[in-house]
C-alpha cells in the first residue's frame, strides 16, 4: 500500500511545484510589464521614446535623464519592492496566525507606523525621521500586542483581540494629532496616511531592497517552525518548536518588513491582506511566500500605474486605489469566511 502511495505522493509534490513555477513566472512578467509601462506611461512630461530608453538604464541627459531615471525608475521600483514586503507580511501573519484576515493591518502594526510618523510630520520633522519613528511605531506596537496577549502563551486569537485594541488607540492617537496640527502639517500627514509614491527616491529604492534581501533569508530560517503551526501550538512544540519564541520573532519580522515599506510608502492599505490568499488560490496551497511578495508588487505596480495614468481621476495617491481594490476583497473574506464555518 505505501509502496503503491510513493509514486502519487512524487507526481502530486511534482506537479505543485511545477504549478508554483509557472505563476511566480507568469506574475514576474506581469511586474516586468506594469513597471515598464509605468516608467513610459507616467507623468505629464512629453518625452520622446528614443531618448527614454537610454535614461531608464542611466544613459540619458538632459530632462530625460532627470525625469524618467531620477523620478520613474525610482517611483516604479518602490512601487514593487514595497508591494512584495507588504505581500510578505500578510502571508507570515497569515500564516502565524492561521486566519487570512490576519495582517499587519488588522493586528495594528500599520496604525502603530502611522501614529509615530504622523507625530513626526505634524511636529515639523521630515525626511528620515519619518521613517526611522514609523518603523519604531510598527515594531513597538508588535512588542506591546505580544506581550498584552501573553497568558501562559500567546493564542492566535488573542493577538488578533489585543492587536485590534491597540491599533483602535493608535489611530485615535493620530486623529489627535491630526486635529491638533497646522494646515500644512495636516496636508503632509493625510497625503502619507493615505499612501504616496509621488516622493520616491533611489534612498528609499535602496532601503527597500535591502530589507528585502533580509527578511526572505530570515523568512527562510523560520519557515519549517512556520509550517509546524498549521498543526496546532501542542503539536508544533511535540515536534520541537518552540512555539512563543518563534511567534515572537515572527511577529517582529513582519512588523519589520511591513513598517520600511510604512516608512517609505505610507500604510497603503489592503494589499499585505489580499496577497496571501490570492496567491494561495494560484499556487493552491498554504506555503506560498514567494508568490504572495510577487502578487503584493502585482498589486502596487498596478496600483501606482492607474493612480498616475487613469483618465478623470489621476493623479491620485497609490493608496486610494489599493483601498478601491481591497475594500471587496475584505468583504469577501468575511463573508466567505463565515459560509466556511
Amino acid at each position: 500500500m505505501t509502496d503503491a502511495l510513493l509514486p502519487l505522493l512524487v507526481r502530486e509534490r511534482r506537479r505543485d511545484r511545477t504549478r508554483s513555477a509557472l505563476v511566480c513566472l507568469v506574475l514576474s512578467v506581469a511586474i516586468l510589464a506594469f513597471t515598464a509601462a509605468e516608467i513610459l506611461l507616467a507623468g505629464s512630461a512629453d518625452i520622446a521614446l528614443d531618448d527614454m530608453i537610454p535614461a531608464a538604464f542611466g544613459q540619458g541627459e538632459g530632462l530625460a535623464a532627470y525625469v524618467v531615471f531620477e523620478t520613474r525608475v525610482p517611483r516604479a521600483l518602490v512601487a514593487l519592492l514595497s508591494g512584495a514586503l507588504f505581500g510578505l507580511a500578510g502571508h507570515l501573519y497569515q500564516r502565524l496566525v492561521g486566519n487570512v484576515l490576519a495582517t499587519p493591518d488588522i493586528l495594528g502594526i500599520s496604525a502603530g507606523a502611522a501614529a509615530a510618523a504622523t507625530a513626526v510630520l505634524t511636529l515639523g520633522a521630515v525626511g528620515i525621521g519619518v521613517q526611522v519613528s514609523a518603523v519604531a511605531g510598527a515594531v513597538g506596537v508588535a512588542a506591546l500586542v505580544f506581550l498584552l496577549s501573553w497568558q501562559r502563551g500567546v493564542s492566535p486569537y488573542r493577538l488578533v483581540l489585543v492587536g485590534i485594541g491597540i491599533g483602535a488607540c493608535a489611530s485615535a492617537v493620530t486623529t489627535y494629532l491630526v486635529t491638533r496640527a497646522d494646515e500644512m502639517s495636516v496636508e503632509r500627514a493625510l497625503r502619507w496616511m493615505i499612501g504616496s509614491l509621488s516622493g520616491a527616491d533611489w534612498a528609499g529604492v535602496w532601503v527597500l531592497l535591502l530589507t528585502l534581501a533580509v527578511g526572505a533569508v530570515l523568512l527562510l530560517f523560520a519557515s519549517r517552525g512556520l509550517r509546524t503551526f498549521a498543526l496546532g501550538d501542542d503539536l508544533a512544540a511535540a515536534l520541537g518548536t518552540r512555539v512563543s519564541r518563534l511567534r515572537f520573532g515572527s511577529l517582529l519580522l513582519g512588523a519589520g518588513l511591513a513598517a520600511v515599506a510604512t516608512s517609505i510608502t505610507g500604510p497603503i492599505g489592503f494589499v499585505a491582506l489580499v496577497a496571501g490568499p490570492l496567491a494561495a488560490r494560484l499556487v493552491r496551497r498554504t506555503d506560498a511566500a514567494v508568490a504572495a511578495a510577487l502578487v503584493g508588487a502585482v498589486i502596487v505596480v498596478a496600483a501606482d500605474l492607474i493612480a498616475q495614468t487613469a483618465p478623470f481621476i489621476s493623479p491620485v495617491p497609490t493608496g486610494s486605489i489599493t483601498a478601491v481594490i481591497g475594500a471587496p476583497a475584505l468583504i469577501y473574506l468575511l463573508v466567505h469566511g463565515r459560509r466556511r464555518s
